[in-house]
C-alpha cells in the first residue's frame, strides 16, 4: 500500500520576496517583481527587463568561504532548503538522516560561473580557470550542497527538464516517500540564469517580452496582448514527509500531495504539441494517480508563461482534461508577478498551490486586461479570490516537450 505524503514546510527565494510571508502577501496583493535588469548592462538587448531576486543575503545561510565555491543558483537552493526545514520544524539532529533525502533540480545550472570562467580562459589562459569551475557549474550541485549543508543522507538526485524541472523534482520526491525509500524529502527547483548569455539566447529565440517601458506589465499570461515571457530567478523548496512521520512529531500539515503525472510531447524543441495534447496527458495521469475525478479539482496554478503558444495550448489541454468542468474551476498564473523562474518555477508554484489550499485563497493572474478568444477560462483576473479549494493542480511544461503535473489536496485525517 502506498504511503500518504504531506507538505510540512516551504522555503522560497523569489523576485517578490525571500521569505514565505513576504512572498505570499505580495502574490495575493498582485505585486510584480519585474523591473529593469540591474546585474549587468542590458542596454543593447531587445529585452532589458527581468524578475531579479532582490536583497538576497547568502551569508545568512552559508559560510563565506563556501560562497566563493558555489554559484548563485546553489546559494538560492541552500537558503530556501534551510528556510523550509525551519518552517517544517525539523531538527536534523533528532531525525534519522539516512531517511531524509534531497531532490532539487535546476534547468540550466551555474551559467554565471560558466560565463565568468570562460572569460578567464580567453583572457588569462587555462591555468587561471578555477578548480571549482566544474562543481560550481553542474546542475546537480544544488542537491549535493543542500545535502552537505543539512546532513541529509537519504536518496539524493536531481531532475533537469527545463521549465518542468521543479515539478518533476517534487513529483519524483513524492514517489520516493510513497514507496517507502525515505521518510522526508527536501524537494524543489532553483535557478539563477539572468545572465548576458541566457538573455541573449532567449532574445535570439524571440521568446521574451520586449515591453521594456512597462516592466511590471510585461508578464501577462492569457492576455490577448501578451508578447513573450519574462525571465525570473530564485528557488522554491518544499519539505515532503510521510504522513506517519509528520504525525509522530506533531508537525503542522500545509497540504497533502495526492497525485503526479508526466508525459513527453515527442513534437518540437520549444513549441508545445498541438492543442496541448501532451500536457493534457500529464494532467489526466495526475488526477488518476490522486484517485480523484476531474470534477474534484477546484484550482489550477497554470504554467501560464505569457507566450502565444503556451497559453493557448495549455488552455486547450485544460479543456481536454476537464471537459465542461474546465469552465467551473479557477486558473491563475503566478508568473504574471514572479516572471518565469525556469527550473525553479515548479517548486515556487507548488508552494503557491499549497498555500492556496492552506488559506483557501487563489492568487490572481495580474495584467489581465484584454481577453483572448482562444483563452476563455476563469483566470482569476487581477485580484486574489477567497474560494473553497479541496484539491488543486500545478502544471509545468518545458522545452523539449517535458510535461509535469502534481495534484495537491486539503489534508483530512
Amino acid at each position: 500500500m502506498n504511503r500518504r505524503v504531506v507538505i510540512t514546510g516551504v522555503g522560497v527565494v523569489s523576485p517578490v520576496g525571500n521569505d514565505i510571508k513576504t512572498f505570499w502577501d505580495n502574490l495575493l496583493n498582485g505585486k510584480s517583481g519585474v523591473d529593469h535588469i540591474t546585474s549587468f548592462d542590458a542596454s543593447e538587448y531587445p529585452t532589458r527587463i527581468a524578475a531579479e531576486v532582490k536583497d538576497f543575503r547568502p551569508e545568512d545561510f552559508m559560510e563565506r568561504k563556501e560562497l566563493k565555491r558555489t554559484d548563485r543558483f546553489v546559494q538560492f537552493g541552500v537558503a530556501a532548503a534551510r528556510m523550509a526545514l525551519e518552517h517544517a520544524g525539523i531538527d536534523m539532529d533528532k531525525v534519522n538522516t539516512e531517511r531524509v533525502g534531497v531532490y532539487v533540480g535546476s534547468g540550466i545550472g551555474g551559467l554565471t560561473t560558466w560565463e565568468q570562467q570562460h572569460k578567464t580562459l580567453l583572457e588569462k589562459g587555462p591555468r587561471r580557470v578555477s578548480p571549482f569551475f566544474i562543481p560550481m557549474m553542474i546542475a546537480n550541485m544544488a542537491s549535493g550542497q543542500i545535502s552537505i549543508s543539512t546532513g541529509a543522507r537519504g536518496p539524493n538526485s536531481s531532475a533537469i527538464s527545463a521549465c518542468a524541472t521543479g515539478t518533476h523534482s517534487v513529483g519524483d520526491a513524492f514517489k520516493i516517500i510513497q514507496r517507502g525509500q525515505a521518510d522526508v524529502m527536501i524537494a524543489g527547483g532553483t535557478e539563477a540564469t539572468i545572465t548576458p548569455m541566457a538573455l541573449a539566447g532567449f532574445c535570439a529565440a524571440r521568446a521574451l517580452s520586449t515591453r521594456n517601458d512597462e516592466p511590471q506589465k510585461a508578464s501577462r499570461p492569457f492576455d490577448k496582448d501578451r508578447d513573450g515571457f519574462v525571465m525570473g530567478e530564485g528557488a522554491g523548496i518544499l519539505i515532503l514527509e510521510s504522513l506517519d512521520h509528520a504525525l509522530e512529531r506533531g508537525a503542522d500539515i500545509i497540504a497533502e500531495v495526492a497525485g503526479y503525472g508526466m508525459s513527453g510531447d515527442a513534437y518540437h524543441l520549444t513549441q508545445p504539441a498541438p492543442e496541448g495534447e501532451g500536457a493534457a496527458r500529464a494532467m489526466k495521469e495526475a488526477v488518476t494517480d490522486a484517485g480523484l475525478a476531474p470534477e474534484d479539482i477546484d484550482y489550477i496554478n497554470a504554467h501560464g508563461t505569457s507566450t502565444e503558444f503556451n497559453d493557448k495550448f495549455e488552455t486547450m489541454a485544460i479543456k481536454t482534461t476537464f471537459g465542461d468542468h474546465a469552465y467551473k474551476l479557477a486558473v491563475s498564473s503566478t508568473k504574471s508577478m514572479t516572471g518565469h523562474l525556469l527550473g525553479a518555477a515548479g517548486g515556487v508554484e507548488a508552494i503557491a498551490t499549497a498555500l492556496s489550499i492552506r488559506d483557501q485563497i487563489i492568487p490572481p493572474t495580474t495584467n489581465y486586461e484584454t481577453p483572448d478568444p482562444d483563452c476563455d477560462l476563469d483566470y482569476v483576473p487581477n485580484q486574489s479570490r477567497k474560494s473553497e479549494i479541496r484539491a488543486a493542480m500545478s502544471n509545468s511544461l518545458g522545452f523539449g516537450g517535458h510535461n509535469a503535473t502534481i495534484v495537491l489536496k486539503k489534508y483530512e485525517e
